[in-house]
């Protein structure tokens, strides 16, 4: 889910969003291959305390609960932390849940073993705070996944074409390369231990069905063309 800060108006997806992409083919092979390379960075999170910023209406953070981990989600969307709460208790996962912005986490220094944050730092106006804020509530030697909307694809340019047609959402969205990402987690003092891409395929539900199955074989070959980066990025160890 999009965390967006600034000043307003701010552009904020809602639960019938969510359902919406996850209904069409595109949505859900997308998705599906998405988060199988986040929880792939991430391994086993089994008795972690992990964060999950910008959690939408919580799949990934129960998810998260569900393998172990003692996880809480955050979003800036009371609708998407009143969904993620209610599909938390349906599901029976014990994962906490509340309002806040990725610049302003809420938690003490070093709370958290694993922070994920999924599509977060393209919405969001001034990156280097945020990550600033991220690297403070990582405890030493703790662990951050960052997926987020690539440049070099032609994903992103169909979203600036909507950008100038007037689309809100794609006019706040930034999107960045392999090199602005490490780039980001070096300033907030994390040192990024694996960069990898995903969707490669065009925007549609055929290209999706007929060459998602392959998207693996292009994520271990180059990050270039890929829709979605995900990068891993390590806290330096006490001393």
């Amino acid at each position: 889910m999009a965390d967006m800060t600034g000043p307003k108006p701010k552009v904020v997806m809602t639960p019938k969003d969510y359902a919406g992409w996850r209904t069409s083919i595109l949505g859900a092979v997308t998705e599906a291959i998405e988060n199988r390379l986040l929880f792939d960075m991430i391994g086993d999170p089994k008795q972690l305390d992990v964060l999950d910023v910008g959690c939408g209406e919580g799949s990934l953070t129960i998810s998260l609960a569900q393998s172990g981990a003692r996880a809480h989600g955050i979003d800036i969307s009371p609708a998407m932390i009143r969904e993620a709460t209610d599909r938390a208790s349906r599901s029976g996962v014990q994962a906490g849940f509340s309002v806040a912005e990725a610049g302003a986490l809420l938690f003490p220094p070093q709370s958290f073993d694993l922070i994920l944050a999924k599509t977060v730092l393209c919405f969001v106006r001034e990156p280097r705070p945020v990550l600033d804020e991220f690297a403070r509530a990582l405890r030493p030697g703790g662990v951050l996944v960052i997926g987020e909307l690539g440049k070099q694809s032609l994903w992103a340019a169909r979203r600036r074409i909507h950008a100038w047609f007037g689309s809100a959402l794609w006019r706040r969205a930034h999107f960045r390369t392999p090199g602005q990402l490490k780039d980001l987690v070096a300033n907030a003092g994390l040192t990024a231990t694996e960069l990898r891409g995903a969707v490669y395929y065009l925007h549609s539900d055929f290209a999706a069905r007929m060459l998602g199955p392959a998207d693996p074989w292009f994520s271990r070959l180059t990050t270039f063309g890929a829709a979605f980066l995900a990068l891993k990025a390590q806290k330096p160890p006490a001393t």
